[in-house]
């Protein structure tokens, strides 16, 4: 088939865990889309990446929840270009950055207060808004 996809120097996808189907691509193209396939369906099976961390193993299945198939391997389709080895160097560099995404781990949220300033802004705003809005009302018309 073809050679493993290097993410980084640990990481890779091995290419016994690709499967790589042409097909024919949808829209427009002329007499050309009905007979050559030029779309690429690349197909991960994602248990069979190597070099992968537990937590990075968890971030790659978060970002690939929805691009799977019934058999739980990550689908990626290109056919951004009329060739087809150039939709299936696209697709490999779709899995290497989506790979390598799933590397990067995210910062720690550190919770921070507003400023006291910025709460009495909100104050000083909703009184204006209370003033104005009771200025409308039809004098004496008391609640």
């Amino acid at each position: 088939m073809s050679e493993a996809i290097v993410v980084s120097g640990l990481v890779r996808v091995p290419a016994r865990a690709l499967t790589l189907r042409a097909v024919r691509a949808s829209g427009p193209g002329g007499q050309n889309v009905n007979k050559v396939a030029t779309k690429v369906d690349l197909r991960v099976d994602l248990d069979a990446i190597e070099g992968l961390s537990e937590a990075a193993r968890a971030r790659l299945d978060a970002l690939a929840r929805h691009r799977r198939d019934a058999d739980g391997r990550l689908v990626i389709t290109s056919q951004a270009s009329r060739n087809q080895a150039r939709n299936v160097e696209d697709a490999r560099d779709k899995v290497r950055q989506l790979v390598a995404a799933a590397l990067v781990r995210p910062r720690p949220r550190v919770a921070t207060r507003a400023p006291a300033g910025a709460g009495e802004r909100r104050l000083d705003v909703k009184r204006r808004r209370a003033t104005l809005k009771r200025a409308r009302t039809r004098p004496g018309a008391e609640d």
